[in-house]
Parts: C-alpha cells; structure tokens; sequence
C-alpha cells in the first residue's frame, strides 16, 4: 500500500484533499496566476469543488495564511497576499535571496546595456573627478511572475574593467561585482517617488504610484565602483535597521 493510500485509509479522504487544495491553490498563487488581491473561492465553493467537509477546506486556507501567502478578512472571505520584502538598510544583499525569502521563484532580465563615455552626471553619481569609461545597465527583478525591482546601474571600468566585456544575460551585476571586487565602503541613500511613465511600464504598476528607491554608491581601495539605483513599488518593500545604544 503506498503512503497516499495509507494516509487515506487511516485518516480518510479528507488528509489527500487538504494536500491538493493546498497544492492547487499554491501554484495558482506562485505562477502569477492569481495575482495579489484576487479573491480565493469562499469556504462553501471549495468544499464543493473538492467535495470534502468544510473543515478541511478551513485547515488548508489557514495554513496559506500563516506561510503568508493568502490574507484572510472576517465576512470579505480570503485574498492573495501582496508579498512584501524586508531588507536590512545596511547590507549589500542579492535580490535573489530576497525574493526566495518570500517563497517566490526569481528571475532576472537584463533590459539595456551601454559602454560608453561618461557624462557629467555619471561622474556625479559615482563620484568620479575625471572623464572616463562607464557601463550603464538597466535590468528588472521578477518575484513569481510579478516585477519586483527595477534597477539602474553604472560601473566604473576604470575600477572593474573585465565588466566591459560581462553581457550580464545570466547573472545579475549585483552579485557578479560582489564575487569580484572586494568593497571596502558604501553608501546608502532611501526616499521616496512617483514611478515615471518608464519606471510604472517596468514595474507593470500605474504611472504616479508610489516607489521606494534605494540608491547605493560602493569604493574599493577609495576607487569608486558602482553607483546603484533600485526602484520597489513601495507596497511590497519594507527597509529595516537595527541599532544599539551608542558606548561614547
């Protein structure tokens, strides 16, 4: 007799069909096919589609609630939860493990990619005294089928130059600078913003909607290396520090 079998025979049907509800509603939920805030079927829909009792029907959506990935509301019924991301301020962190922190699957795309002179705004942002050579990357972070980050990025090739030659089709700048280029200090700046016509394109959100832009500039050996530039839609994303009381 097989394990399903057993389960089954010893605990009746109900201990297969709390499995597969979970199973079937998981995987609409984590391929994007109900996106957040698409209402689960109510309680009495689900027992009659799985014809199983309504306690199990209960046991399996309080189980997505407490892995967080449906919300449950007294008389609305159960939506899909709009996943949200916590990243400590000070870390240099790879958006993978964000995003599979979450329980998502991630995927990466690079969406532009420049070699060229750089303009005075570029010596600006990385803080660079002369002209020199840059790399300007545009990419997009996808959680599940959802965008989860966009980011903008210039590279020093005086500082990193085998990233001239780097297409970064396979992997992200983030962690392949990271693997290469010991830092040696960072800087972080946070604010808010509008998402622009180009940004709320990306980011598949309305033009106007609130962003959380998290923008870093990293140096090794006082060489400057990246300046960086993630935008979140800001419902998704929360920052988080942690402190202790200063010795001085």
């Amino acid at each position: 007799m097989s394990m399903i079998e057993t389960m089954e025979a010893e605990g009746g049907e109900a201990v297969s069909l709390h499995q597969r509800i979970l199973s079937d509603i998981s995987e609409k939920i984590l391929s994007g096919a109900w996106a957040p805030g698409h209402r689960i079927p109510f309680e009495h829909e689900l027992t009659t589609e799985y014809n199983c009792s309504r306690m199990t029907v209960n046991k399996a959506l309080s189980q997505l609630a407490k892995a967080g990935l449906i919300e449950r509301r007294r008389r609305s019924g159960s939506f899909v939860r709009q996943p949200q991301s916590q990243a400590a301020v000070l870390e240099l962190h790879d958006i993978r493990i964000e995003v599979e922190a979450l329980g998502l699957p991630y995927r990466y795309e690079r969406l532009a990619r420049l070699r060229r002179r750089s303009s005075a705004d570029d010596r600006a942002l990385l803080g660079l005294s002369a002209p020199g050579l840059v790399l300007s990357l545009e990419c997009l972070h996808f959680a599940g089928q959802r965008p989860f980050a966009h980011e903008q990025r210039l590279i020093n090739l005086a500082a990193v130059a085998e990233a001239g030659e780097e297409e970064f089709l396979g992997i992200a700048p983030g962690p392949w600078l990271i693997g290469r280029v010991p830092w040696s200090q960072a800087e972080h700046r946070i604010r808010a913003t509008a998402a622009d016509d180009h940004v709320a394109e990306a980011l598949d959100i309305e033009t106007g909607a609130p962003c959380l832009v998290v923008e870093r500039r990293t140096w090794s050996a006082e060489h400057p290396v990246t300046h960086v530039r993630f935008i979140y839609p800001a419902e998704s994303h929360t920052l988080v520090a942690r402190f202790t009381p200063s010795q001085g």
